[in-house]
């Protein structure tokens, strides 16, 4: 028997993921209905893809991608011996759809994707080894207008999540001034990648380690700030004359070294308990260049969920986990089972989710049957309500009850027909 007992698996799930039980899946909802809902009403529309792609698609980003193919991806050998990597990102994804129909897609193109994405990398709070990431991309428009409109989606997301002005900060900054930068300083290509790298770390140093380390890159701090390019100069003032004033240049927002061309962006949250970056994109104009030899602009951000909800439980933005069912009926013997079945469809008919007990079990039973569910309200259907047509619709939280005939319960549960 002890034998038998080792052998058990375990019930964790695989180091770095997630088990979803309603609750957790109910928030991740949640957040594709949000997402969904800002991004249709600005003319984007959703596109998908397997998990599984071609090893060779991760390598042939070069450099910049090697850390992510030789420590992070997950890749394995097929059984027709074929090297093929669960997603670590949806860029590759989108650049090889794109290019492929390149010739039948109108543009501007909108397009976004709400998959999962997976990295070997240490969980910690906000990185995990699988996570859902709202993915935007716009195609085809050189125009600063098309950076606004990301941005805008951006922004328009954690409004629709429930945050405030105060609460988060849209930090832009521009890879085609830090270019010109770098050539005005004469750096090497590697003297170009330790200053980025450096930009990219600076948050989380203090002011004097920061310039101290600006010098050894050969860079006078007073020497490295300046003003935003005028397009985003102007494209944050418009959005201030709209009433959005968290827009900040930030000359150190870098994003990946070798894949943005233009405006870059990064959302923080402003919370001392959280405070870091949230998500960010900017604009890319090389995306399709392993497929095409014709350049396509493009413009986008990801957006993941594991930061989002850290955010969202920071500022107590989560939503109140409430099921879709909105009524649980109770039997007093297993024999009534097929008439509450009966009054089931009823309500069904009428657009109320209900649950219906076997019988199996004891009233009380089923009573915290229910609560345990959060399902909000309960009606024990018995022989004396089969009678009379008349039932008692008890709410479970205050442990109020209303007595309806059974043609009211829909409308007292605020549903109409389907």
């Amino acid at each position: 028997m002890a034998a038998e007992e080792n052998k058990r698996l375990s019930t964790e799930p695989y180091k770095g993921v997630r088990d979803f039980y309603p609750e957790e899946q109910a928030f991740l909802t949640y957040f594709f209905t949000t997402c969904r809902r800002v991004l249709e009403r600005a003319g984007y529309v959703e596109y998908g893809a397997s998990i599984l792609e071609p090893a060779e698609l991760y390598r042939a980003k070069g450099a910049e991608n090697e850390e992510i193919v030789s420590e992070q991806t997950y890749t394995f050998t097929d059984r027709g011996g074929r090297e093929v990597t669960l997603r670590p990102e949806m860029t590759p994804t989108v650049a090889r759809m794109v290019a492929a129909k390149r010739r039948e897609m109108g543009y501007p193109l909108r397009l976004f994707s709400l998959p999962n994405v997976f990295r070997y990398e240490r969980p910690q709070r906000g990185r995990l080894r699988e996570h859902f990431q709202l993915n935007v991309d716009l195609f085809g428009s050189d125009s600063p207008h098309a950076d606004a409109e990301i941005i805008g989606i951006a922004y328009g997301i954690m409004k629709a999540l429930g945050a405030t002005d105060s609460q988060f900060q849209i930090h832009i900054g521009s890879r085609k001034s830090l270019d010109e930068f770098a050539k005005r300083k004469g750096f090497s290509e590697k003297a170009y990648k330790d200053f980025l790298a450096l930009l990219d770390r600076a948050k989380k140093m203090s002011n004097e380690e920061f310039e101290g380390q600006l010098n050894e890159c050969g860079v006078d701090a007073s020497d490295f700030r300046h003003s935003p390019p005028e397009e985003i100069k102007k494209m944050i003032s418009e959005f201030a004359d709209a009433g959005i004033r968290n827009l900040i240049w930030d000359i150190g927002i870098v994003r990946g070294f070798a894949y943005y061309t233009g405006m870059v962006f990064e959302v923080f949250d402003t919370h001392s308990a959280n405070n870091r970056s949230l998500f960010g994109g900017g604009r890319y104009d090389n995306l399709t260049k392993l497929f095409d030899t014709e350049p396509l602009p493009g413009v986008g951000f990801g957006m993941g969920d594991v930061t989002l909800r850290d955010f969202l439980e920071t500022h107590g933005l989560l939503p109140k986990y409430r099921p879709a069912t909105d009524l649980y009926i109770a039997i007093p013997s297993e024999g009534l089972a097929l008439s509450a079945q009966t009054f089931a469809g009823e309500l069904r008919e009428r657009g109320v989710n209900v649950a219906v007990d076997f019988g199996e079990k004891k009233l009380a039973e089923q009573i915290k049957t229910a609560a345990k569910h959060q399902i909000p309200y309960l009606i024990v259907l018995g022989e004396d309500e089969l009678a009379s047509g008349r039932v008692r619709l008890r709410d479970l939280a205050s442990g109020e009850e209303r007595e309806l005939v059974r043609e009211e319960v829909a409308g007292a549960l605020g549903k109409s027909p389907a």
